[in-house]
């Protein structure tokens, strides 16, 4: 079984100075200081209900940026840093790394947590976005994230961070002489489907196809493709079209796909329609983190996502019968059944599965885990999913 969601002793101490390293490196300004969680739970509705009021320059106001960095960067990063170390980024010495709306440099510093088996590796970023003061905050927190382990080589001297100030447009492509072997989108198409209904399919494909496409377009031809999106429905629904179009551009799913098979989401049953996505509770969050959410009234018990890994590859997936062992990507908690079990939902190559067992055996499995289960041949009348035992 694999598991994810788990930080390494080492990640989670650097992941417990982040505080530390932000008030030095941006300090909140006299002004803003009490004000603080006023102005996360303000940033907060803005990101959510109240979309329409939010501009696309709202981190270039100095009350929002101080908000975003000291409350959703630190999220960002440490959701990231969990995910990180399970996915397989093939990266070696000259790597070319295109991070598409790359904030304050969320996910470089993520990967220099997670992976100090990196920090040596002369690698190369691009870090694109429009948000000018966001850049700059997240290049001198990297910088000092980077000198405060003294116990690694400060990585500055390996890993060339090209800082750009411009809009991502996936409407237009540009040629590209030089394309990376890693691309990577977190938390940024989102901004563009947020407000489309969600029954309609066929705009969200529409932009799915054309985020697929820019990406494709500044990847090598054997790049990993990395999208993460929020744990919403439609941030799931998303998930599953992108997917569409990378296999059409001979993309194949990675992660957490468990086969190139039809996306078991995209197809069509009479049941409650579920999505693809991942929550684990924040038990290793930072104390001061977890101190200035509550405060600002969001406290964090769980965080969740969607993503999408991609690779050019092919991936020869035999069909497995019922009663045969298959794998299962776990993607709910854990719940009650009738007769003293418990369950968690699954996806596999067969769909929709129900993996049951034991209660002590089904809590032992987190969400996003990779089991072996075994079809009995039944499904679930509530969900239609089939029911698996673990194994």
């Amino acid at each position: 079984m694999q598991n994810f969601f788990s930080l390494s002793p080492e990640s989670k101490q650097i992941l417990d100075s982040v505080s530390s390293i932000l008030k030095k490196t941006f300090p909140i300004p006299e002004r803003f200081r009490n004000a603080l969680p006023s102005n996360i739970a303000e940033l907060s509705r803005l990101l959510t209900n109240k979309r329409a009021d939010r501009s696309l320059s709202y981190l270039g106001r100095p009350n929002f940026l101080s908000a975003y960095m000291h409350y959703y960067f630190p999220w960002n990063l440490y959701r990231l840093c969990i995910l990180l170390p399970s996915l397989q980024l093939n990266l070696k010495a000259g790597s070319i790394i295109t991070d598409l709306g790359c904030g304050p440099l969320t996910f470089v510093s993520a990967l220099w947590i997670v992976r100090p088996d990196l920090r040596s590796v002369p690698l190369e970023f691009n870090c694109i976005d429009r948000a000018g003061p966001a850049l700059e905050a997240g290049k001198n927190f990297f910088t000092a994230l980077c000198a405060s382990n003294e116990q690694t080589e400060i990585p500055s001297l390996n890993w060339k961070i090209n800082i750009i100030k411009k809009d991502i447009n996936i409407n237009k492509t540009e040629k590209r002489k030089n394309k990376a072997s890693l691309v990577c989108a977190v938390n940024l198409f989102n901004e563009i489907y947020e407000n489309i209904s969600h029954n309609d399919t066929e705009s969200l494909h529409n932009i799915a196809e054309k985020a697929a496409n820019f990406m494709h377009n500044e990847a090598e031809k054997d790049a990993v493709i990395l999208t993460v999106e929020p744990g919403v429905p439609q941030s799931g629904k998303f998930i599953s079209l992108l997917r569409d179009t990378f296999m059409e551009l001979e993309r194949m799913p990675l992660a957490p796909c468990t086969h190139a098979q039809t996306c078991p989401f995209r197809q069509k049953r009479k049941e409650k329609q579920r999505w693809c996505h991942f929550a684990f509770e924040a038990l290793d969050a930072p104390k001061d983190l977890v101190r200035l959410s509550k405060a600002a009234k969001l406290p964090k018990e769980r965080l969740v996502l969607s993503f999408l890994q991609t690779g050019a590859v092919t991936i020869n997936v035999k069909i497995k019968q019922n009663n045969q062992n298959i794998q299962t990507r776990v993607i709910s908690d854990a719940f009650p059944l009738p007769g003293n079990k418990f369950g968690r939902y699954g996806c596999s190559s067969q769909g929709l599965i129900l993996l049951t067992s034991n209660k002590e055996q089904i809590e032992k499995i987190g969400s996003l885990s990779l089991v072996e289960t075994f079809l009995n041949g039944q499904r679930d009348e509530k969900s239609g999913a089939l029911i698996a035992e673990v194994i």
